[in-house]
């Protein structure tokens, strides 16, 4: 096996990147001066070594606790539940959330072999049962997992004295009705509110 090979071989391990990506990919970095590929190979590097999950909240950060749990302007008696540290960029985007955050880490899934003490789920019964938090949100996605997990999580946090709550789903701002599932029609119409 050539070098081309084996680099095309792990490029296509990553999510979204089959053989012929990952082919093309190779092939574009060999068209590029040699030191941008020092540059990728140096950075790669360097994300290996520095980067680890923050003690607190498991998102992923380069010092012991992320900017989020260090910023003490956030609201410290909510928490929002999600499975990777990629969900975390998603809702802060959104600039509504003031809240901290619990990283599970993935979602339940038995067929993969992925089960509760494979995900940071005790820590966050651990995390509610010290502090003051008042309110878990849970925001997984909304795929047989996410929903499995959510209900997982949310019988663990039954015996504590805290308001658990679950993202609403539906229509997207822009959607139109008659391109929606009859599941996504259903969640908007479980999850309207007075006007």
């Amino acid at each position: 096996m050539s070098v081309i090979d084996d680099l095309a071989t792990e490029l296509a391990k990553l999510p979204g990147i089959g053989r012929k990506t990952a082919l093309r990919l190779t092939y574009h970095l060999l068209k590029q001066p040699a030191e941008q590929s020092r540059r990728l190979a140096h950075a790669l590097a360097t994300l290996t070594e520095r980067v680890r999950s923050c003690e607190q909240c498991f998102n992923l950060t380069e010092d012991s606790r992320c900017g989020i749990c260090s910023d003490p302007r956030r609201d410290q008696t909510i928490v929002c539940v999600v499975e990777e540290s990629s969900d975390i960029g998603a809702i802060e985007r959104a600039g509504e959330f003031r809240g901290l955050y619990h990283v599970l880490g993935g979602r339940l899934s038995p067929l993969d072999g992925v089960g509760p003490d494979d995900l940071h789920i005790d820590s966050l019964v651990a995390r509610v049962a010290t502090n003051q938090i008042r309110e878990v949100i849970l925001a997984t996605n909304p795929s047989l997992e996410g929903e499995a997990t959510a209900l997982y999580v949310q019988r663990q946090l039954a015996s504590r004295p805290v308001t658990v709550s679950r993202i609403a789903r539906g229509l997207p701002v822009g959607g139109d009705l008659e391109y929606a599932d009859g599941v996504t029609i259903a969640q908007a119409l479980a999850a309207r509110r007075t006007m």
